[in-house]
């Protein structure tokens, strides 16, 4: 048995398939661990979630900022961007089915010493306080009332995390570290606005991952969500948002021996453009 941890793979089925070949990745014998953003901005999502769902008891998935967003755009409480390609989900006969198994999918997986999120974890979270607070945000996704949740999703604040934050604050600030944060601010609050590489980090900010406070250092994180960061292995980090979307690559890691495979995506590029 192997696992492979899979990079943002927004609705590039192609790519994904391509690369489940040059992994030889087999059903009952292999795990996948997809690092969210199934869907949006590529030409197939609905591909992308029909062959997960249909494959669940054998794939791991954590929450993206795009599975979120097309959760709230279905509910009516956000609308559809220039970008988006979310039509074929939305249309889809059994899109009631595919949004349901989507919003009951976790903010973070942890097994062992791995433990996989989408963006990232505040630094003063150790991975045992991150998953009961993913539980508090996912058992609000999963509620009869998730409709309300939904409408009060968006929004930059709280930006420092407090344990006394309560309700929609407290969930919010989880979901956006967690779903959106790139870099914080030395205080460990997040800065929300800055896409760019490392090096382009507005001042007094940092990488999440190299905030000197860090709890997390006792598991190896597994995300994506940050393309312009790229493959990037360190000893306890694992990112793996290689561009697929914009024409570069699509990527896997083995974890158990931290082998690399990637397949091109350029001819990605090129569909998303003509979308």
């Amino acid at each position: 048995m192997a696992t492979y941890a899979i990079g943002d793979i927004q609705g590039c089925y192609a790519p994904f398939m391509e690369l489940l070949d040059k992994i030889g990745y087999h059903p009952e014998r292999d795990e996948l661990w997809l690092v969210g953003d199934l869907v949006n901005r590529g030409p197939d999502s609905l591909a992308v979630l029909r062959w997960v769902k249909a494959r669940n008891d054998r794939v791991k998935v954590v929450l993206g900022n795009h599975d979120l967003h097309l959760l709230a755009v279905a509910a009516g409480h956000a609308r559809q961007h220039r970008s988006d390609t979310l039509a074929d989900v939305l249309g889809a006969p059994d899109s009631g089915v595919l949004l349901d198994w989507l919003r009951r999918q976790p903010l973070l997986h942890v097994d062992g010493e791995n433990a996989m999120v989408h963006a990232g974890l505040l630094p003063g979270w150790s991975v045992n306080q991150a998953q009961a607070l993913a539980r508090e945000v996912e058992q609000q996704l999963q509620g009869d009332d998730y409709h309300a949740f939904l409408a009060q999703l968006y929004g930059n604040q709280p930006a420092r995390w407090d344990d006394a934050l309560q309700g929609m604050e407290r969930w919010r600030l989880i979901i956006n570290a967690m779903t959106r944060m790139r870099f914080v601010h030395q205080d460990g609050s997040l800065e929300l606005t800055s896409k760019g590489e490392m090096t382009s980090a507005p001042a007094g900010c940092v990488p999440w991952f190299e905030h000197p406070a860090a709890q997390w250092l006792d598991h190896t994180l597994v995300f994506g969500h940050w393309s312009a960061l790229g493959l990037l292995l360190r000893e306890r980090l694992i990112a793996l948002d290689s561009g697929c979307l914009w024409g570069n690559a699509l990527s896997a890691v083995r974890l158990e021996d931290r082998a690399v495979f990637q397949v091109s995506c350029a001819a990605q590029a090129d569909l998303a453009r003509a979308l």
